[in-house]
């Protein structure tokens, strides 16, 4: 898959369907890469042009060593954007790539045709957690947290059903760069846009999962009653409803983005 040389930073991108096709941007999990989007390129690969990219510390992107902040994962989206020539997309992110999302519709709001924001909150988890979780990563390395993450990902009923999906899951993110995934966690815990979110004016649909963890059913309607016109729907999965319950997801998102 090809690389995009964005002011000093490589960004790992798929860019796949027929230009007439509506465009559809997909971002990615912590500790994910854009591998964790397949149900979606299954399903709407034919009805959408889709673009994937590994955010910056994730996959094949650069891994600057330092810690990073939203503004700049955002960024790498509107430069990435800008490098492919297109103008306007609509943006669908899961858990971190929803707080990106967020970014972009606070600031960049004339790139977004729609915005989706699923499996994540305005706020997420306290700067305590947060700097804990970079500590015990930096010390003893990105499988010491592996076991939780996959908890918290998929209801114990998936666990059982899917052990595949698990076993896939646990590599990705044994793949991923410590490093990286340190410094993305710092941009998480830096993120607040409790007090911004009347400001995204795009068409905005906010996905949650009933037995989602981490970003609850609460976080989902407090982003859905503080964005403008913003709606709301709940599907039954943990915090990776893209995948738990891809064909639920992906019926809410094309019908979103046909609407």
């Amino acid at each position: 898959m090809p690389v995009a040389e964005l002011n000093g930073v490589c960004i790992h991108y798929d860019l796949r369907g027929d230009v007439s096709l509506p465009m559809l941007v997909l971002s990615n999990s912590l500790g994910a890469n854009l591998s964790m989007w397949e149900p979606q390129v299954n399903s709407l690969g034919s009805r959408c042009r889709l673009l994937r990219y590994d955010t910056r510390g994730h996959g094949g992107s650069s891994i600057p060593p330092r810690q990073y902040t939203i503004a700049e994962l955002g960024q790498d989206v509107v430069h990435l954007l800008d490098f492919l020539e297109i103008e306007q997309a609509s943006f669908c992110g899961i858990s971190m790539g929803g707080i990106i999302g967020q970014w972009l519709g606070v600031n960049a709001p004339n790139r977004l045709r729609k915005l989706i924001l699923a499996n994540t909150a305005a706020k997420i988890g306290v700067e305590e957690v947060w700097n804990t979780r970079i500590e015990t990563v930096l010390r003893d390395g990105l499988g010491s947290v592996i076991p939780g993450t996959l908890e918290r990902w998929f209801t114990p009923s998936f666990h059982a059903k899917h052990p595949d999906v698990i076993t896939a899951t646990a590599a990705m993110l044994h793949a991923t760069d410590v490093q990286g995934y340190a410094a993305c966690c710092a941009a998480i815990r830096d993120a607040d846009f409790r007090a911004s979110l009347q400001f995204i004016h795009a068409p905005t649909l906010v996905i949650a999962g009933t037995h989602d963890p981490v970003t609850t059913p609460e976080d989902g309607h407090f982003l859905a009653q503080h964005i403008p016109r913003a709606s709301y729907v709940e599907i039954p999965a943990a915090h990776l409803s893209n995948i738990e319950a891809a064909s639920e997801f992906n019926a809410a998102l094309f019908g979103f983005l046909e609407a």
